[in-house]
């Protein structure tokens, strides 16, 4: 296997105005290359540049013969997979406006999901949806008497053909204009509608291309979901823009079968690939050695770490399994990104492995400073850094006031970019709460330090226990480790003590066994644990079953929400 060729960024000197001149731009001069490999447990399809925007085509002449303008909202409620990537394009061909619904799955409840869409549909003012035959009867059912609703589309009465060219000739979208739509993950579904212009895609487009050293002869591999930012835009978006070769697979997929992804990045070349950080750990445990006989990863210059708070053991943990198959332990590469800002807003630089920034535990807890260590002895904090700011955007760290804090110093991250959200779609108060003065307040907490960023967690979900700041994410960690406890199956919060003035720490764990000394071993083990590593205890420990916890659209334990069922179903409280 080889190195790309060529170092080269794709990031041209003048951008194309708008997503569509893109794509007309790709049809006309790279119509024959290979766009999109789709692989599915059934079968492997390759998809040229020509033949995807001719079946987007097809969704766009649909859309319109049942009455949809420019401008107008089209959700998609389908699989990930080939009708879910011509819906989103063909919407944009129309100058209509995309957004991805998460799929019903089978571990979802069927009328809270549809409840979920009606939700969507009628606060966003939904004109079609896209759906398949077997769930448009459901949709009507649910999506009855919605008055914006022109059309539930189903993709089997779809035209054969469409008029492409047409289309690419029209081009109704100016850069200012909304092209599509990212939602926030929440656990009831879909929330806000991140807004993002035309302009804003491509100018994230073209700087984190710079950031990353795009080259033509990069290879995507990806099985993220298209429903958030990291996989919309780089698993996405970014690939079919530049003409790169995107290799794909569904979440489903690769959770069922993890090892998919490693030969698939192996057979094709791949290069780049992102990741959350818990899909290093699954990595690492969940796929077997006998599977990876002959397994060569030396072709990936870039695997990064984006979504989640990065933990450097994670990172020790995959290099450990994978070296041996030729993984250069340099490719592991971290990033810092939300749907506000299109996708990523820092990036760790390809030249060396990200900063690893040893600090005083005590202090950061307890002052808010995230001070170098300097005992050889004493609690101490791996902190990774997310990297540097990409092109044409601006960090600061900020307190409750919004003044600026010195380096350092733990507070609320705010940006300022190019590439920024227009607004939440109808949600015109949180537009006001998180924009000011042209900065974007994210709710994140984390320090600069020598111009990089160091994320510690969300602002909502800090826990404050007798003046210390406690991340949950920490805890969470901890509990992830105790044996009967299932990894990734936790979640830590902070419950207020009225008597006291203070939060006690609550933690919710899922376990298997109904044996009571069992529960109660395990109970003491993460009582013992998490003291030992926050000088904090653990008030209230709640050990439960199978499909208690809820979790997000993006399949993340929902904390707020979970923090709310315990109040109400445990301690009674509304």
């Amino acid at each position: 296997m080889t190195q790309p060729t060529s170092q080269v960024p794709v990031r041209p000197d003048v951008l194309p105005n708008t997503l569509i001149d893109c794509a007309r731009d790709l049809n006309q001069h790279a119509a024959d290359r290979p766009a999109i490999t789709l692989i599915t447990p059934d079968n492997t399809r390759t998809i040229t540049f020509g033949s995807f925007f001719d079946q987007a085509a097809r969704y766009a002449r649909a859309m319109e013969k049942a009455g949809v303008k420019p401008h107008d909202l089209v959700v998609l409620v389908l699989q990930h997979g080939e009708d879910v990537l011509y819906g989103f394009w063909g919407a944009m061909l129309l100058g209509a406006v995309p957004s991805i619904m998460p799929f019903l799955t089978p571990k979802l409840d069927p009328d809270h999901y549809y409840e979920s869409v009606r939700a969507l549909v009628e606060l966003s003012e939904i004109k079609a949806v896209i759906t398949y035959s077997d769930m448009q009867p459901s949709l009507e059912k649910h999506l009855d008497g919605i008055p914006t609703l022109a059309a539930i589309l189903n993709v089997t009465d779809l035209e054969p053909e469409g008029q492409l060219f047409d289309y690419l000739d029209r081009a109704p979208s100016k850069p200012a204009d909304t092209a599509f739509l990212q939602h926030s993950s929440g656990s009831t579904g879909l929330q806000k509608g991140v807004m993002l212009s035309h302009g804003a895609v491509l100018n994230q487009i073209a700087a984190y291309s710079e950031s990353i050293r795009l080259s033509p002869d990069d290879v995507v591999v990806s099985w993220l979901p298209l429903y958030h930012d990291m996989g919309l835009i780089a698993g996405f978006i970014m690939p079919v823009v530049q003409g790169l070769h995107l290799v794909l697979m569904s979440p489903f997929h690769w959770i069922r079968d993890p090892k998919i992804l490693l030969q698939v990045i192996d057979e094709y070349d791949g290069t780049l690939c992102w990741l959350p950080n818990f899909a290093y750990n699954f990595l690492a445990t969940r796929v077997r050695k006998s599977a990876l006989d002959g397994l060569d990863l030396s072709s990936l210059r870039a695997v990064i770490n984006c979504s989640e708070p990065v933990r450097h053991d994670s990172h020790l943990t995959f290099a450990e399994r994978y070296v041996p198959f030729n993984l250069d332990t340099n490719t592991l590469h971290t990033c810092y990104a939300m749907a506000e800002n299109t996708f990523a807003v820092t990036q760790s630089t390809l030249d060396a492995p990200p900063t690893v920034d040893i600090i005083d535990r005590d202090t950061i807890m307890e002052q808010r400073i995230a001070r170098p260590s300097t005992s050889a002895n004493g609690p101490t904090v791996a902190m990774v850094s997310c990297g540097r700011p990409i092109p044409d955007t601006r960090v600061r760290v900020v307190d409750d006031q919004r003044n600026d804090l010195p380096e350092r110093h733990v507070g609320e991250i705010a940006l300022q970019s190019t590439c920024m959200l227009s607004g939440y779609y109808h949600r015109e108060e949180a537009t006001q709460n998180a924009l000011s003065d042209g900065w974007y307040f994210t709710g994140d907490l984390g320090y600069m330090a020598a111009g990089e960023l160091y994320i510690t967690g969300r602002k909502k979900d800090l826990i404050i226990v007798g003046g210390k700041n406690i991340y949950p994410q920490d805890i969470e960690n901890i509990m992830n480790s105790v044996p009967g406890v299932h990894p990734g199956r936790t979640v830590a919060f902070g419950v207020l003590n009225e008597s006291l003035g203070t939060e006690d720490i609550a933690v919710i764990a899922e376990i298997d066994t109904n044996d009571p000394d069992e529960q109660a071993r395990i109970t003491r083990e993460i009582r013992t644990r998490i003291a030992q590593a926050t000088d904090t205890m653990a008030h209230f420990v709640h050990l439960v079953g199978p499909k208690w916890l809820l979790k997000t659209s993006s399949g993340k334990i929902a904390r707020a929400a979970n923090r709310q069922k315990f109040l109400t179903e445990v301690l009674g409280k509304s």
